[in-house]
């Protein structure tokens, strides 16, 4: 993949901010604007001193089970339940709401409850899901706060798959509420949804490789792929190799690809038995009235039950929707298939001649029979040749199926939960996966040995920007979107760390040869960080805290491709930019400082920081605005805030700058655009003029060690 492609935020619509491209406000502009209450205090009604993992403790987990089984067959009339049974209703609610994490950035999942809100909830693959949460508002109103609205959203997918008779892996909680939508995600640029005819995002003479940017849907609005074929044409290879590409990037392989498709079509039914026109708004732009319910129709029988239209496809995929069975691949691989349109006109395909015993019940009336269908993304798994060998894989050995789908559906719900440890609950597997980035318990050296280990490393012949670069090297791949990455494990030791450019692979081998050779007892991922305190408290900081206990882990236990993602394109804490990318190299920066969970002060005061003590890579000079090089001075602010200089671009490129004094007209500074940021913009501006200001030199140390102890203890999930 070439630069662009692969970078976290590229797009070529310039007319939208291209790390958040469209927002809430683009698609609903008459909504609410409660965030203007935001500089007012926390969203969250919770308080600071709310601990969502010790109101899970209250739980009584065994009778919210019993509730949500029961819920499962208790049929509304408000919104009347397919076969009688939720169950699959439950099964796709809990899927679109974990399906929208994408590896790239570890954005999106079920980690938060985003589907409550815009634009989720009002995505066109999310049509009618604002139901099914108003069905399980009764259960969490019962259990209040020691259930989260998000752990409920998996946990009733969990359930109604276990009532329906399919396998389950098992259940994690521990996902804590959010109040407002996450504003830091970027969905895509496109001005249309995807059911207003937009193209698929990968264009087919570039193939997979041009899906943009860190995202994982092919059209805007999607969990995953159009049902109907890419753009609405009805052509299973071309499905084909958009699930291929849309699943990899939601951390699926192939044969999980087939395990999920299959798994999830042996329940339910699509909804396309009505007239789409009449759908009212998305519940993002409804009245006051509809109270948040979406997709309103204007039909005498109220659009629900027979006469739904979500999808626009119509029918069960099976002849047995509510059971877990063996007729996905039965029914898919046995018969011919023809193109037909569903009463909604979706495009889907109809077995030919299909026996009465394979057809299915009608969804309002199980004396009715009416024929089974596929979608175009079904029909995918038949026709290309890698998905039809898994399918066949699966139809002999249906074990094989269960074990795979129960796998890959657990993965689904807990890819963005981030290391088992985080899990909560008595249905937590034993069994630890590759994918939740295992390492093993640490044991926390001892006040002596600390000390002992701080001497040697400071007579090591180490310096400062090499203790501070490796440190930093380790912590900051922390993501706090899908909590991967981080100094625990010590896995910049490791494959594909080691070796990544930023990590200046050469310097790197230098200083963990030293440590490893010093360190005894202590963990690997423990003497690095301490090396980072040595670092500053060599630069002149003082008192650094140190919090030891990481373990280290070993290369079987790192999934290399997995950690791929977390290789940055551009740093700008480092000054690392390998190559122009479409997005500005200051939003990059942002954007980096987002998923590091770093406020606009903390990022502020460690670029400053960083700079002076000699962190860019390969020795960049660019922002070294010092003349005490390995000093923990507030030397960064004070000379790019000082006027005796003039800047102006080195290139066309307008990625470096020269500064020229304004007397002598020399050169004075080189800096990049994650460099001078920090002067142009108003906002960075008042903070770094804070700590240019004479008598706060003491708090810029201060606040730099904050920030920095911040980053390197970021994946410490065991210190609460």
């Amino acid at each position: 993949m070439n630069a662009e492609t692969t970078c976290p935020m590229g797009h070529g619509d310039t007319s939208v901010r291209a790390l958040l491209g469209r927002q809430n406000k683009d698609w609903w502009p008459d909504a609410l604007a409660v965030d203007v209450l935001a500089p007012n205090g926390p969203a969250s009604p919770m308080g600071d001193d709310f601990s969502y993992a010790e109101a899970f403790k209250t739980l009584d987990y065994s009778a919210l089970k019993a509730d949500l089984t029961a819920l499962m067959t208790d049929s509304q009339p408000w919104w009347p339940a397919d076969y009688g049974h939720y169950g699959p209703f439950f099964i796709r609610m809990a899927w679109h709401a974990a399906g929208t994490y994408r590896t790239g950035d570890g954005r999106g999942g079920a980690n938060s409850g985003q589907q409550r809100f815009a634009p989720l909830n009002s995505w066109p693959d999310n049509g009618n899901l604002d139901k099914a949460r108003r069905l399980l508002w009764p259960i969490k109103q019962k259990y209040g706060q020691s259930i989260s609205w998000a752990d409920l959203f998996i946990l009733a997918g969990n359930v109604a798959i276990e009532s329906m008779g399919g396998p389950v892996f098992g259940f994690g909680a521990g996902r804590a509420d959010v109040y407002q939508p996450e504003k830091d995600i970027y969905w895509g640029d496109e001005d249309k949804w995807v059911n207003e005819g937009v193209q698929t995002r990968i264009d087919p003479e570039r193939g997979l490789e041009d899906l943009d940017g860190p995202l994982a849907a092919i059209q805007m609005g999607l969990i995953y792929v159009n049902p109907e074929g890419p753009g609405g044409n009805p052509d299973p290879l071309l499905s084909a190799r958009d699930m291929k590409a849309t699943f990899l990037r939601m951390a699926m392989d192939s044969e999980e690809t087939v395990a999920l498709t299959a798994g999830g079509h042996t329940f339910g039914k699509a909804h396309g038995n009505g007239d789409a026109s009449l759908l009212g708004k998305a519940p993002a732009g409804g009245d006051l009235a509809s109270l948040g319910f979406g997709w309103l129709t204007s039909a005498e029988h109220g659009g629900i039950g027979e006469h739904t239209v979500t999808s626009g496809i119509e029918g069960s995929w099976v002849n047995t929707p509510t059971t877990w069975s063996e007729n996905y691949f039965r029914l898919l691989l046995d018969y011919d298939y023809e193109l037909v349109h569903s009463p909604a006109g979706a495009q889907q395909w109809q077995p030919i001649n299909q026996k009465p015993e394979d057809m299915a019940p009608a969804a309002w009336d199980a004396s009715v029979k009416v024929p089974t269908m596929m979608t175009t993304a079904d029909m995918a798994l038949k026709m290309d040749p890698e998905f039809r060998a898994v399918s066949e894989k699966f139809r002999t050995d249906h074990e094989a199926l269960k074990d795979a789908f129960a796998r890959a559906w657990f993965k689904l719900t807990h890819r963005d939960m981030g290391p088992r440890v985080r899990y909560l609950g008595p249905e937590v597997p034993a069994e630890v996966l590759i994918w939740q980035d295992p390492v093993p318990v640490g044991t926390a050296p001892s006040d002596a040995d600390v000390a002992a280990m701080k001497a040697k490393i400071a007579g090591s012949g180490l310096t400062v920007s090499q203790l501070v670069k490796t440190a930093w090297a380790s912590a900051s791949t922390y993501r706090k979107s899908d909590h991967r990455g981080g100094a625990n494990g010590a896995r910049i030791a490791l494959a594909p760390q080691k070796d990544w450019d930023v990590n200046e692979p050469a310097m790197l081998g230098k200083v963990l040869e030293t440590l490893n050779g010093l360190r005894g007892s202590m963990s690997l991922a423990d003497a690095i960080v301490l090396g980072g305190v040595v670092g500053l408290e060599m630069a002149g900081a003082k008192d650094v805290p140190f919090t030891g206990g990481r373990g280290d882990a070993s290369q079987d236990q790192t999934d290399v491709e997995s950690f791929h993602w977390l290789e940055p394109q551009a740093d700008g804490f480092r000054n690392y930019l390998p190559k122009k990318l479409r997005v500005k190299t200051e939003e990059m920066l942002l954007d980096r400082a987002s998923l590091l969970g770093l406020s606009a002060a903390e990022m502020t005061v460690l670029v400053g920081g960083l700079r002076v003590l000699g962190a860019n890579h390969g020795e960049r000079g660019h922002g070294h605005f010092t003349k005490r090089s390995g000093q923990l001075t507030n030397d960064f602010f004070v000379n790019l805030l000082d006027m005796t200089s003039a800047w102006k671009a080195s290139d066309e490129s307008q990625e470096e700058y020269v500064a020229t004094d304004r007397s002598s007209g020399g050169e004075s500074w080189r800096a990049s655009r994650a460099d001078l940021v920090f002067g142009s913009n108003s906002e960075l501006r008042a903070i770094a003029e804070v700590y240019a200001e004479n008598g706060h030199e003491v708090k810029f140390v201060k606040d730099f060690v904050a920030a920095w102890t911040k980053v390197m203890n970021a994946d410490r999930f065991d210190l609460g």
